[in-house]
């Protein structure tokens, strides 16, 4: 067993595609990327720069020597510096052009950006196999009904269907906010050390448009289509603050989806999966308590706050530049993705594997629905001559009674024994029981599924999911 701390993201929460992307190794090789992409368009524009030091600088370009880096670091107190005098002692030939022109945040920024930008792509595709899971089981239960609620009271009859559209719509919006952030990124390009380029006029002897021509190549290179026009040393902290808002929606959206799957378990209507020999409790071995649920929720909830981090950062950063951003981003950015990616790993596991129990949740429909049915039992007495205020005073009375004996006496609803035993109404017991067809009070729930999942749904899976969408939604 270890002495030191260990990141719990790393130990048991987040995937390794997703620790990988904010590995040390991923860091280091991209700013080796940018040193080689820095070189490349600083030579295509006329600085002396040769072709052998390009091939040299790309050979060396993922075997990175970490220990010349960790003891130059320790001498320098520089990580940038000890890397790039790492890299030049194994590219003797290209040391001298290393980093030419280029200040700290050229490599450090750029990377940032480039990460996150790998990262949401991640959880983009996450959340696509989320929405393709929640849709099947909409599809299967569009027809269910089971109560609905309101202020966690009964209302209206929904259908299982329908309630999961509900947690499907917000990773929709979801979706949305993920692809327009990945649109949006830019890198920081090449800016020198308060944003003025000054460093790579002097380097093109004074020619503006090499310079601006010199960022538009490196962001090609870098797959990306533009950068930011204007910048201090840094790329803004808005763009921090932006892409954890979206990982906050995330969670909020993951949030809501858990909290209603803890409160459906503890009414033993859907379960999420339980394993053959998963112990609920060490005290009280009956327990299945929710704890994947749970987990959602508990880390949804460090997410949203997280997310404070950027935006307190963004609101007090000094004029061009200063360094109180780079401890708190060095964690608060990598830990909203590893926690968005846990939550996502969890949301995938759970919605395939729900258990519905059809037998209960009747139970709970029927237990209410005779109060929901009293509107369709009074409009038929009026149909055979009864009065309809009379009629609607005669329900209320006998609607108390009834939920008195169900909440004072334990006992079950009697309402429907209560009017068919009143002359009022004129109806058999029968002829009440008929009318208590949850289908008949739906609405319009299971045609709303259909609609939603052809019209919402498909089109996202049909652009970013690869399996047989027909087969799936069964629309």
């Amino acid at each position: 067993m270890r002495k030191t701390y260990e990141s719990p993201f790393n130990a048991r929460y987040a995937s390794p595609e997703m620790q990988e992307i904010f590995s040390p190794d991923m860091k280091f090789k991209t700013w080796r990327r940018l040193w080689i992409a820095l070189a490349e368009a600083e030579k295509e524009l006329g600085l002396n720069i040769t072709d052998k030091q390009i091939e040299e600088l790309k050979s060396r370009k993922d075997d990175i020597n970490y220990d010349v880096a960790e003891k130059k670091e320790k001498e320098f107190r520089h990580d940038v510096m000890a890397h790039v005098h790492a890299y030049g002692e194994q590219c003797p030939g290209a040391r001298g052009i290393i980093h030419l022109g280029a200040t700290s945040c050229y490599v450090g920024d750029n990377t940032d950006i480039i990460v996150m930008n790998e990262a949401l792509k991640l959880v983009k595709n996450k959340l696509v196999n989320v929405v393709k899971k929640l849709s099947e089981f909409a599809v299967n239960y569009k027809d269910m009904p089971t109560l609905g609620f309101t202020h966690y009271q009964p209302a209206q009859l929904v259908t299982v269907g329908k309630r999961a559209c509900l947690w499907i719509q917000d990773l929709l919006l979801d979706i949305e906010e993920v692809e327009f952030v990945i649109s949006s990124m830019k890198l920081l390009g090449s800016k020198g050390t308060t944003g003025t380029q000054a460093s790579f006029l002097s380097l093109f002897d004074g020619d503006h448009e090499k310079v601006r021509r010199l960022e538009a190549i490196i962001a090609d290179k870098m797959g990306f289509d533009s950068v930011f026009p204007v910048s201090g040393q840094t790329y803004t902290r808005k763009l921090d603050s932006r892409v954890l808002n979206v990982l906050s929606q995330i969670a909020q959206s993951a949030y809501k989806f858990s909290n209603d799957m803890r409160l459906l378990q503890s009414m033993k209507e859907i379960e999420e999966p339980f394993e053959e020999k998963q112990i609920g409790s060490s005290a009280m071995a009956y327990k299945r308590n929710p704890m994947r649920s749970e987990r959602i929720s508990s880390l949804a909830r460090y997410v949203i706050v997280d997310a404070l981090n950027p935006a307190i950062t963004a609101s007090t950063q000094w004029f061009e530049r200063t360094l109180d951003d780079s401890a708190n981003k060095r964690i608060s950015v990598p830990e909203a993705f590893l926690a968005v990616d846990a939550i996502l790993n969890i949301y995938i596991n759970v919605s395939e594997g729900l258990v519905v129990y059809p037998k209960v949740i009747h139970r709970h429909v029927m237990e209410e629905l005779p109060f929901m049915a009293t509107e369709n039992i009074m409009m038929e007495a009026v149909k055979r001559g009864g009065d309809r205020q009379e009629l609607h005073e005669r329900i209320r009375v006998h609607s108390l009674e009834a939920a008195k004996q169900v909440k004072v006496e334990g006992k079950k609803n009697d309402l429907m024994e209560r009017i068919a035993s009143d002359n009022m109404f004129g109806m058999t017991l029968e002829e009440l029981y008929s009318v208590l067809e949850p289908k008949n009070y739906v609405g319009r729930a299971p045609e709303q599924v259909d609609d939603f999942i052809s019209q919402f749904v498909r089109p996202v899976l049909e652009k970013n999911y690869t399996g047989d969408i027909d087969v799936i939604l069964k629309v």
